[in-house]
């Protein structure tokens, strides 16, 4: 269960940081489940990225290695969520 912890905290985060994204951006809200969605697969990717960067630390429970899922997961949250969002409207 430890090991799926962080991609847990990336999940999680991300989900937040989509939903935060989307009320800083009302034009580009896509509804709390929508932000929902994007954010979950943002932080998925962001913490995946970061990892293959080197940037995040291997998956330890210490301090910096929760930070660095929570922040990797919220900014990638975020991202695409905001990513979507402007499709979303190119497309209306």
């Amino acid at each position: 269960m430890e090991e799926y912890l962080p991609l847990i905290i990336q999940l999680v985060s991300g989900a937040i940081g989509g939903n935060v994204a989307g009320k800083l951006l009302p034009k580009l809200n896509l509804g709390t489940l929508g932000n929902s969605i994007a954010g979950i697969l943002g932080g998925g990717l962001g913490g995946s990225l970061l990892g293959m960067l080197g940037l995040a630390t291997d998956g330890g429970m210490d301090v910096s290695g929760i930070i660095s899922s929570l922040a990797g997961g919220g900014v990638g949250g975020g991202v695409i969520m905001v990513v979507i969002g402007v499709i979303k409207n190119a497309m209306a």
